[in-house]
Order: structure tokens, then sequence, then C-alpha cells
């Protein structure tokens, strides 16, 4: 599990391989100095609500990965959540699309 914490007063806990995602979409945001909402379910053991924060580039942000390896990043997870992120609702956390499976196309030119 890892944590996200927003300025320095606002936690929350996220999988490392979903952090390392929003990590992602929430850096390119940033960098080109947009600022957005991000919203996601709160634990259940916490209300099982909701929470929005502003993100601006002057807010600051810490990510803590708790596990020791990187989490691999899956390309189209993180178009899925740009696309959420460039909406006017924000950042939302949309499942993991399954990656497509290679397929092999055999010529026979015979």
């Amino acid at each position: 599990m890892g944590k996200l914490t927003y300025n320095s007063t606002l936690s929350a806990d996220f999988d490392d391989r979903v952090l390392a995602h929003i990590q992602v979409v929430i850096g390119a945001k940033l960098r080109r100095g947009e600022c957005f909402y991000f919203t996601w379910r709160d634990d259940p053991q916490g209300g099982d609500g909701r929470s929005t924060i502003w993100l601006h580039p002057a807010i600051p942000l810490t990510y803590k990965y708790f596990g020791g390896r990187s989490p691999s990043l899956n390309r189209e997870w993180v178009e899925a959540l740009m696309l959420t992120a460039n909406s006017s609702g924000g950042l939302q956390l949309v499942p993991e699309p399954h990656r497509a499976t290679a397929v092999v196309t055999v010529r026979d030119d015979s």
C-alpha cells in the first residue's frame, strides 16, 4: 500500500500500482501548469464516502511507496486516467484496462 500526502495535511492510501499510475498523470498535468480535481472513493472503514482535492503546482504532494520494486506501467491505463483528468470532473480512478494480447500474423508467401 502506498500513500499520497497532499499539502502535508491529508493522506490517502492506494495500492502501489495505482499510485504509480496516478503519479504519472498528476505529474504530466502539473508540469504543464494545469490545475484540476482528483476524486477517489474513501476506504470503507473511514465512512465509505469520497474525497476530492484541488491539485495545483504550488501545493506539495508526496508519494510514499511501501513495495521495494517500481510497479510496471500500463500505457492504456495512463491514457484512460489522463482522459478523466482532462475532463471537467477531474481525475477519477477507472479500472485498469486489460492489456491486448499480441496477435502474431503468419504470412504464407508460397
